[in-house]
């Protein structure tokens, strides 16, 4: 889920309550009860930025991920105690360097997952799939209309998302293969834009060619509409 609303407990009980799996944003001064991961002693109610300063600094794991551009980060779990929910919960304190002191960016990431796989990088690697959440969002609206429309009955609107996801994927498909460069592009096509823009170059360009042969049908058409072409 986005950042920020791994704050709202309700939320996370109601989530919880769909016997679903989460992984959330949490704020640094949000207060939780650490637990002793050895003696299962609870510790006094803390900030999560002061309990992050009072870990030793070969508690944190570097992490690889791969995005559009890759990084690592430095990771450790601790199991604590959230006023609001019942029951132990997993936070990952993901930082982009080795140590609190020389971090300019410190992540706390919640999580009700539980079992051996909870692990820090499991929960960093998974939480960063949201960028490509977010990328395809971005993508759709920007440039296939997901937003672009006027309808509001339910079966018109899954209908709308239904043709824009089948287009974006028919677009990422043809980006990842190559096949558009073979056929409309003479140049390498990086970026969903590019391969947006190969394949309207090459429609347009066989309505352009169809347009020279078939100019009295598409007059007709035209002027059926009450339009007159020229």
């Amino acid at each position: 889920m986005d950042g920020g609303y791994g704050n709202n407990s309700n939320f996370l009980r109601e989530v919880e309550n769909l016997k679903l799996t989460y992984i959330g944003g949490l704020a640094k001064n949000r207060l939780v009860k650490a637990i002793d991961k050895k003696t299962g002693k609870k510790e006094p109610e803390k900030r999560l930025d002061e309990i992050t300063l009072s870990l030793p600094k070969n508690n944190f794991q570097a992490v690889n991920i791969e995005l559009n551009q890759p990084k690592t980060v430095w990771v450790t779990t601790i199991k604590v105690e959230i006023s609001g929910l019942e029951g132990e919960r997993t936070i990952a304190i993901v930082m982009n360097a080795s140590s609190p002191e020389s971090a300019t960016e410190i992540d706390y990431l919640i999580t009700n997952e539980s079992g051996s796989r909870v692990t820090g990088e499991w929960i960093v690697k998974t939480f960063s799939n949201r960028n490509y959440i977010e990328k395809f969002y971005r993508e759709a609206k920007g440039w296939l209309g997901l937003k672009e429309y006027q309808m509001r009955k339910k079966e018109r609107l899954l209908r709308h998302f239904i043709l824009v996801f089948t287009a974006y994927t028919f677009i990422i498909y043809q980006q990842l293969m190559g096949g558009l460069r073979k056929r409309y592009a003479n140049k390498p096509l990086r970026t969903f834009a590019e391969t947006l823009e190969a394949f309207l170059t090459g429609i347009s360009y066989r309505f352009f060619c169809w347009l020279q042969n078939n100019k009295e049908v598409f007059v007709e058409h035209k002027a059926e509409r009450g339009f007159v072409w020229g």
